[in-house]
């Protein structure tokens, strides 16, 4: 009886050690078996993610994708993104990865998980022509537009509380949306990044370049599932080795023009 009892008892001691011990997430293996690298980037951002003449993804975040895929050894798959869903689509599990210009936030870094930057940008605006808009100060009673959930719009409505112009902001769902709103004459600025302004200046008639935001660069990472330190691991050397490798400097100078900003943030080791 008492060789029973205590066998039962390991049986049940397993069994509770398996319950309780959870299955590490490995999307590496995971990537490899399947055969396919799973990218969300986001298609409304030219010139690091847009469509082409044939209506196929192209720019800097989706030839990255390509990239990380060939050093893989998989195929890759483009998951177009509005902004807000850069996150949650790594959260279910429907992208592997996103490229997006995804600010690494402490906010953020309690959903997902983010690797060395990988690309820097800065916030600048584009004015209607007939919006008056040269400086920042000229901003003032003005109607600003930018995408929802975007490092803009937070930084933006901070701004717009200290002057008492929360009413004149409106949020979209796309940039694309944001740009069509300054050329229509709904808004008066649109906030983007540095690198989306020389293509929508030359693609509307009716926007010019607008004046540089005040808030700080904005140093943007891969994002992965937050508990997969293995993936995350490998992202990381990744994005080292496209530095290493002149691919980087390559394809900003392809897409954006000129050197490629210096990803290291002064006072910090990488």
């Amino acid at each position: 009886m008492k060789s029973i009892i205590l066998t039962a008892i390991s049986a049940a001691a397993i069994a509770a050690s398996s319950v309780a011990t959870p299955v590490a997430a490995d999307t590496l293996d995971d990537v490899v078996d399947r055969g396919t690298l799973r990218c969300g980037v986001v298609l409304d951002f030219p010139p690091i993610g847009y469509r082409d003449e044939n209506n196929e993804p192209a720019g800097f975040d989706v030839d990255y994708c390509a990239d990380l895929a060939a050093a893989l050894e998989v195929e890759h798959e483009i998951l177009p993104l509005t902004w807000s869903e850069r996150l949650p689509v790594i959260v279910t599990g429907r992208a592997d990865v996103v490229f997006g210009g995804t600010s690494d936030s402490l906010a953020r870094a309690r959903t997902v998980g983010f690797t060395i930057p990988y690309a820097i940008y800065y916030a600048q605006g584009v004015v209607g022509a007939d919006s008056g808009i040269e400086t920042f100060e000229d901003i003032r009673g003005k109607r600003v537009a930018a995408a929802v959930g975007t490092v803009p719009e937070q930084e933006w409505l901070k701004i717009a509380a200290e002057w008492g112009e929360e009413g004149n902001y409106q949020g979209y769902q796309s940039e694309n949306e944001v740009f069509l709103a300054v050329a229509q004459g709904k808004a008066d600025i649109g906030i983007t990044t540095n690198t989306t302004v020389k293509p929508i200046t030359q693609q509307y008639e009716n926007i010019l370049a607008g004046p540089r935001m005040p808030w700080t660069t904005d140093y943007t990472s891969v994002v992965g599932k937050r508990e997969d330190v293995t993936w995350l691991n490998y992202l990381n050397l990744f994005v080292t080795h496209q530095v290493r490798s002149g691919r980087y400097q390559e394809l900003w100078g392809q897409y954006v023009g000129g050197e490629a900003p210096e990803l290291r943030i002064p006072g910090v080791m990488y």
